[in-house]
């Protein structure tokens, strides 16, 4: 049973600052045991949200929120904000379909300033907000919340470049945990790490446990006096690193303050409400440990940056040998990636900051040499693959749909237009589930089919993956292979490197009248479909080359077709299945099942594919009504 008297009675900011100052470090104590608790509930993002919680607590209680604005980078650390902002009976629904959503939404909250999901736009949004309430004479106040791993992107510096140079009221916080998802990459964080934080954490850390001691103990005055006197002269010894530290965020126009303890909540509060009355760009730079508070994600910050529900208890009787669930996509990606670079000493692996969700640590252990993570920097992992290339490299690009937008111009501009043989791994395209609309994975077929010499791949199962990358892997032209997240329908995996025919599909069931186009994940609903209505089921394999042949080939020979996938209906694979048709006069009624032009929902994959229509039920109903 929790006990958290002070958090039981905050149900809004305001609440929160009618507390005297010396309660706030139970409150953050009842906050972190809330957490602890309601995560392991429902699952979610963890080790982050235990690393802000005494800044969330600090900013909301010296900041006029929500006439203040709080823009929180990435938003996976704003569950602290939530609780504290009048959701905190709602957290049970966390990521779950009609419930909170997992990150910072517009919709959801006034005090949600900024819908995020994405890295390094904090600093950017932010600072138009500052700009804007100075042009119409609001004294609203706007902060910035980013990590040091989000700080490595180029967006966050083209802000910090542009806020610098202008005069308008922006604190930016730089959360300095020495991650992102996994250990951060790059010279930045060798820099501040370098320069800064070594010395200061062990100071931190050492003043901290004397502070302990008082408590438990209380020495003499001078005993405290003397200690507090090294402590000092320590961190006058390192003042040089610590002024090149400054020197950067200074050179950039900011008045830099830091590094200080982001864990001790009456210190930010202090000062915060000293940069709240300064004027111009400041940057307060705190130290904090990702997983505070939990020893085990503290530890493994990697493993708890997100963790499923915790097992409810097994009885007795319940107790049953585990079936093992088929491998994810991820893993027969990360498979073949390995089986693939044994056969070929060429291939190279890029990811921005994304090993294990992308499924790259088998990889970086067998072949550290060829493993390039780049950091938060989708456009620069693009052109970095294009430059590998140039050299007789052969790149692969392990990117997530949603990100890989981020990176689009390179694509085109840096890769396409030079016709360079770059492999787009990508991964969660679709339907994401819980990260909901901001990590959907629902765009990437309408936006590579009109780059030119893209080849698109879409497989309809494990083995066709496979099959997929290793034909991809093959070509002298860039090309790309979209998988969805999760495990696909349990087929068996060939271990070979076989590859299939370029632009060419494949009849999976023979039927009559209707015939269902289908594409990558879509093609296992359609089979389940075709059974009731003896249709024909082609998976095309190719969205780009398409197979027109066999798209003729089907409209000659059935009265209606239907094309399914799992990607935005506009400009998508049907889209491309319709322009076939229409240049060889082949027209007939064709039903087009896609994404419609909306923003989808957060939840269950299942859930919200049903509600698109995309579940084998509803594309049952839905060709039923259209063939009467």
């Amino acid at each position: 049973m929790m006990n958290t008297p002070l958090l039981d009675n905050i149900n809004s900011p305001k609440d929160l600052r009618e507390l005297p100052l010396e309660k706030l470090p139970q409150l953050a104590a009842e906050l972190r045991e809330f957490l602890l608790d309601s995560v392991g509930k429902t699952g979610g993002h963890f080790a982050s949200n235990l690393g802000v919680i005494e800044l969330t607590i600090a900013l909301h209680y010296v900041y006029d929120t929500p006439h203040d604005h709080l823009v929180w980078d990435v938003g996976h650390q704003s569950y602290p904000h939530k609780i504290l902002t009048g959701r905190k009976n709602r957290m049970n629904t966390i990521r779950q379909y009609g419930g909170l959503a997992g990150f910072p939404k517009r919709s959801e909250s006034e005090y949600d300033d900024f819908g995020v999901g994405h890295s390094s736009t904090s600093i950017g949004a932010a600072l138009g907000m500052a700009v804007a309430d100075k042009l119409s004479g609001n004294t609203a106040r706007s902060v910035a919340i980013i990590g040091d791993g989000a700080m490595t992107a180029g967006q966050a510096f083209e802000a910090l470049n542009c806020a610098g140079d202008m005069d308008a009221n922006l604190l930016v916080i730089l959360n300095d945990n020495e991650m992102s998802i996994s250990p951060n990459v790059g010279a930045l964080p060798k820099y501040l790490a370098s320069h800064v934080l070594s010395d200061m954490r062990g100071v931190l850390h050492e003043l901290k446990h004397q502070s302990a001691r008082v408590l438990d103990r209380l020495p003499s005055m001078k005993e405290i006096a003397e200690k507090a006197e090294n402590k000092f002269k320590a961190i006058a010894h390192e003042g040089e690193h610590i002024k090149q530290s400054l020197s950067l965020f200074e050179n950039f126009g900011f008045d830099y303050t830091g590094a200080v303890d982001g864990h001790d909540v009456i210190q930010l509060v202090e000062l915060l409400r000293e940069l709240r009355q300064r004027k111009g760009a400041q940057l307060l730079h705190i130290i904090t440990k990702k997983g505070n508070g939990y020893k085990l994600a503290e530890n493994d910050p990697v493993k708890y940056h997100a963790i499923g529900k915790t097992p409810a208890a097994e009885t007795s009787g319940s107790l049953k040998t585990p079936v093992a669930p088929p491998p994810t996509y991820t893993q027969v990606f990360g498979k073949w990636l390995c089986d693939q670079a044994a056969a070929d000493s060429r291939l190279v692996a890029i990811t921005p900051a994304m090993r294990e969700g992308s499924g790259l640590v088998e990889f970086e252990q067998q072949f550290p040499t060829r493993y390039f993570d780049v950091g938060i920097a989708e456009q620069h992992a693009v052109t970095f693959a294009a430059g590998l290339a140039c050299q007789g490299a052969k790149p692969v690009v392990a990117i997530y749909s949603t990100f890989l937008q981020r990176g689009y111009d390179q694509l085109l501009h840096d890769v396409a237009l030079q016709n360079l043989p770059v492999l787009f791994a990508i991964d969660r395209a679709g339907i994401v589930g819980a990260d909901g609309p901001t990590h959907a994975g629902a765009y990437d077929l309408s936006f590579l089919r009109c780059v030119p010499n893209m080849v698109i791949a879409a497989p309809s199962d494990e083995n066709e993956c496979r099959l997929l990358l290793s034909t991809c892997y093959q070509l002298d032209q860039p090309t790309a292979v979209r998988y969805p997240r999760g495990s696909g329908c349990g087929a068996e995996i060939s271990g070979s490197l076989q590859t299939v025919p370029v632009g060419k599909g494949v009849i999976r069931k023979q039927g009559e009248k209707i015939a269902i186009i289908g594409f990558g994940s879509m093609v296992q609903a359609a089979l389940t479909v075709a059974e009731t209505v003896n249709a024909t089921v082609a998976d095309m394999r190719f969205v780009k080359p398409l197979d027109i042949d066999l798209i003729v080939e089907l409209a000659q020979s059935h009265d209606y077709l239907v094309c399914v996938e799992e990607n935005a209906q506009a400009g998508g694979a049907g889209s491309a299945v319709l322009e076939t048709l229409a240049e060889h006069g082949c027209l007939k009624p064709t039903l087009l099942c896609a994404i419609p032009d909306i923003v989808t929902e957060h939840g269950d994959s299942a859930k919200i594919l049903d509600d698109l229509g995309l579940s084998a039920e509803k594309l049952l109903a839905k060709i039923q009504a259209f063939v009467k």
